[in-house]
């Protein structure tokens, strides 16, 4: 059996479709952002139309190799990674993933795993070795299955918001320099309350927040969680 097949017929999955369709009709969602990650943690993918969930599902989403490099050349203008002619790849949605997107809930998105098309002449429905979340998930899986643990991944995600530049300046700072002051960290309130309903609508559940060290910098942090969740909260 092909790891395209195993992956298919993983118990959960079916009902997992089911569920989604559900959700697909209750939110009244358009379309579906089906994404993957390339080797630089780039979020590569397409949209497709929700009335097509089922046959994406059970078929894949046709994709590109070049998608997993970022598309990127090197300084001979050859693509990385792959050669011209290559065969396309297949994604396949996790249906676990799926979530509306809360600043336009005519949109959702879908994490998807990668593999080798049915029509590759070397790898058919094999998984793609260069797809770094799918490959976390694997490995992950394997230490499950060894030791009988499991891994929690936390971070301190920390961001810049900045005001945009001119002739003068490439931008200019929304606040002072000033770590775990509150009259700073209440000046980007704006901003970072609406990040807050976002990451709530999105299932994160957000621990703390200050202020950092930098203009604009400030900090969200939200709670640990198995490394394959926390990295796509990321």
């Amino acid at each position: 059996m092909t790891d395209l097949a195993d992956y298919l017929s993983e118990g959960s999955r079916d009902e997992g479709i089911l569920q989604v369709r559900k959700k697909i009709d209750e939110l009244d969602i358009d379309y579906i952002y089906y994404q993957y990650v390339s080797i630089t943690g780039r979020i590569m993918g397409k949209a497709i139309p929700a009335s097509h969930w089922e046959r994406v599902a059970a078929e894949g989403m046709q994709t590109w190799l070049g998608g997993v490099t970022n598309v990127f050349a090197d300084r001979a203008g050859d693509l990385i990674g792959f050669p011209p002619n290559a065969s396309e790849l297949l994604a396949l949605p996790d249906p676990e993933t799926f979530c509306q997107l809360p600043w336009n809930k005519r949109l959702s998105r879908v994490f998807c795993t990668v593999f080798w098309s049915r029509e590759d002449p070397d790898r058919p429905e094999q998984y793609l070795d260069s797809d770094c979340r799918g490959n976390l998930k694997r490995i992950h899986r394997e230490f499950e299955d060894k030791h009988g643990l499991h891994l929690r991944v936390g971070c301190e995600p920390e961001m810049l918001w900045l005001k945009p530049g001119d002739d003068k300046a490439p931008y200019y700072e929304t606040t002072k320099p000033y770590a775990y002051h509150i009259d700073q960290f209440e000046q980007l309130s704006d901003v970072w309350l609406r990040v807050y309903d976002y990451a709530i609508a999105m299932g994160l559940d957000l621990i703390q927040g200050d202020h950092e060290d930098a203009p604009g910098q400030g900090e969200l942090n939200f709670q640990y969680d198995c490394a394959i969740r926390t990295s796509d909260r990321l």
